[in-house]
């Protein structure tokens, strides 16, 4: 009979504290969204004017360069802590750790040195303090050897 008495009396424990911890979790969720919504009210917004480039048909090792234009469309300065290309052999110039106001403009120049053959895709990720917190940009080019393009 005790048997029986602890082992509803843990069940019963067990069923309490269960629900408890789903309303706690609940509440948690909740609040974290509430939160989340006014953080993204007060956030940077970087729009391009492109996101993507393409240089067309190139010389091989002609550099290149572009220029990717954007505006802080967000209710908060927009910084830029890290700009990386996919390959060495394109080098992305930012405004770094720059706080951009908000309805500012800013530029992010990419530089190629024409390497590779064919057709060219390099990736710039752009870390920002956005609520992505990352933004993507691409150029292209289809690279050709210097006596292709003499004929």
């Amino acid at each position: 009979m005790k048997k029986a008495l602890l082992i509803v009396g843990l069940i019963g424990l067990v069923g309490f504290t269960s629900c408890k911890d789903k309303t706690t979790q609940k509440m948690n969720i909740d609040q974290t969204e509430v939160t989340s919504a006014q953080s993204q009210s007060n956030m940077a917004v970087m729009v391009f004017d492109k996101k993507v480039h393409d240089f067309g048909e190139i010389q091989q090792n002609a550099p290149q360069e572009t220029v990717f234009t954007f505006t802080n469309t967000g209710d908060a300065p927009l910084i830029i802590t890290n700009a990386t290309s996919s390959c060495g052999c394109t080098i992305p110039e930012y405004p770094k750790n720059t706080p951009i106001a908000p309805g500012e403009k800013g530029n992010l120049t990419v530089k190629f040195n024409g390497s590779g053959m064919n057709k060219v895709t390099k990736t710039i990720r752009v870390q920002t303090n956005t609520a992505s917190g990352e933004e993507i940009l691409q150029i292209h080019a289809f690279v050709v050897p210097k006596s292709a393009m003499a004929n």
